[in-house]
């Protein structure tokens, strides 16, 4: 049976011209604003209007796109040397979409394709919405390949190892005993973790396991703490507050590490590295670190193609 594989993620701008598009695909998504299809119209039409310039601003700070689609894309470059399979990439709001990627397989009369979603924890504003936009293009497609979808692997040990070994990159030879080590998760709505999203659990599983593998290491921090960024909006998000952890500091060295990211995006690299380092500064940290994302690193590579390999 002939395998192809899929990595699935959100996407980034990969052009000015394109953060519209990204806002207008990623605001029109049920699973993202679970209501009403005209309600939920006109709301995302509002919050675009409201936030344009500025994710422009944003996105222009980054050098004018983000780096996640030449991240991933290298990536599944990668795994296809390692796994002698075709790896494709499909973003969710923004260029390259998931139809191209199936297109390509069905004339290639790939019978089988492996989805792995780039999210270590599930949610269905994530692992969801990418796998029933899979589903919805197959559809339309005519196209009926056999389905195995990677299981979130946030407490995976391999996982949590590169995660530690990410943050320890970070560090470099500095005592770890004076800095805090922040664990920055994506914030999401509490009324879809009320509705059953079970995001929040595997975030803290995570976080838990973290702490545990750091331990066993001898890495030992001044102290430890989970944060929540990315905010949208004036409805209750998930606490605390990245920005609230920063003000109240146990220690002015500090290294953020972002838990629910496997490739380095906007909310890394701009959110984290530059406007919450912003915030440090003002407060008078003396080192702000931010840990980089697997990305396309040999370990993760490896860590995916053992998954993949599992489900062939």
């Amino acid at each position: 049976m002939s395998v192809g594989v899929i990595l699935l993620n959100m996407g980034g701008p990969n052009s000015i011209d394109e953060v519209e598009l990204f806002l207008k695909n990623m605001f029109n998504d049920k699973n993202i604003l679970p209501m009403n299809p005209l309600l939920r119209k006109f709301i995302s039409s509002m919050i675009i209007k409201k936030r344009l310039d500025e994710a422009k601003e944003n996105y222009e700070a980054l050098g004018g796109s983000s780096p996640l689609t030449k991240t991933s894309q290298s990536l599944a470059q990668k795994l296809e040397k390692r796994l002698n399979l075709p790896v494709k990439v499909a973003m969710r709001y923004v260029p390259p979409f998931a139809d191209l990627a199936l297109k390509e397989f069905k004339k290639q009369n790939i019978q089988k394709i492996i989805l792995f979603p780039m999210y270590p924890h599930y949610s269905t504003t994530t692992t969801l919405s990418s796998v029933e936009d899979i589903k919805i293009n197959l559809k339309k497609l005519d196209y009926n390949p056999q389905l195995e979808i990677i299981e979130p692997y946030f407490d995976d040990f391999e996982f949590v190892k590169i995660q530690a070994d990410l943050i320890k990159d970070a560090l470099e030879n500095k005592d770890a005993k004076d800095f805090e080590l922040i664990v920055s998760a994506h914030g999401l709505p509490m009324s879809i973790i009320l509705s059953g999203d079970p995001y929040e659990k595997q975030i803290n599983a995570n976080f838990s396991a973290l702490k545990i593998y750091l331990k066993l290491k001898g890495i030992e921090f001044g102290s430890i703490k989970l944060a929540y960024q990315s905010k949208v909006g004036k409805s209750a998000w998930l606490e605390p507050n990245l920005a609230d952890v920063l003000r109240h500091p146990e220690s002015l060295k500090t290294i953020i590490f972002p838990i629910s990211f496997t490739i380095d995006n906007s909310e890394t690299i701009f959110e984290l590295a530059m406007e919450h380092k912003e915030i440090a500064q003002k407060i008078g940290y003396d080192e702000y670190l931010v840990s980089k994302c697997p990305n396309d690193d040999d370990s993760f590579v490896e860590f995916i193609s053992k998954k993949v390999e599992s489900k062939i």
